[in-house]
């Protein structure tokens, strides 16, 4: 399976975290999660140097009283010609086209498609990304999710759940 593989900032907060707009995916498992050690985090998707334990391959900078995102949230696994997002035990779970992923430290796992959807958390959390197989130009080029002033998304099929648990 020789396809480039991308994971693409759909909201402003995404890219920060990004560093740039996309980028290319080319160690499995793809960690995600929240960065917990410092409050102003450099972008970086490379695996830490710091000389301590990583647990992440992309960390997530959220602040705020209510975290939508866990330490270890998901990762992209590849299996032979195949690619999941597996829910890594998170509070809230993961969005996948609308449809929670885990949650409640309950785990699951989804197959993903190239162009779907991912919403790290709850629906209101502002970390969205698409997932990219090949680099097709419509993936990679589309318009960004557009957040309303009350914090709702105007575009996809989205669920309305909350964590409350941390």
């Amino acid at each position: 399976m020789g396809d480039a593989v991308f994971l693409k900032a759909l909201t402003p907060e995404a890219q920060v975290c990004l560093g740039a707009p996309r980028v290319k995916i080319s160690m499995y498992p793809f960690r995600v999660g929240r960065e917990s050690r410092v409050r102003h985090v450099h972008t970086s998707v490379d695996r830490r140097r710091w000389g301590t334990a990583h647990n992440n391959d992309l960390y997530l900078q959220e602040t705020g009283k209510v975290l939508n995102i866990s330490r270890e949230h998901f990762q992209i696994e590849r299996r032979e010609d195949a690619y999941y997002l597996v829910d890594r035990g998170s509070a809230c779970g993961t969005l996948l086209e609308g449809i929670a992923i885990g949650g409640n430290r309950a785990g699951g796992q989804q197959q993903l498609s190239n162009g779907d959807v991912i919403i790290v958390g709850t629906s209101e959390s502002r970390h969205v990304f698409k997932f990219v197989i090949d680099g097709d130009k419509n993936n990679l080029t589309d318009s960004k999710i557009k957040i309303r002033s009350d914090g709702s998304k105007s575009r996809g099929k989205l669920l309305h759940y909350s964590c409350r648990s941390q």
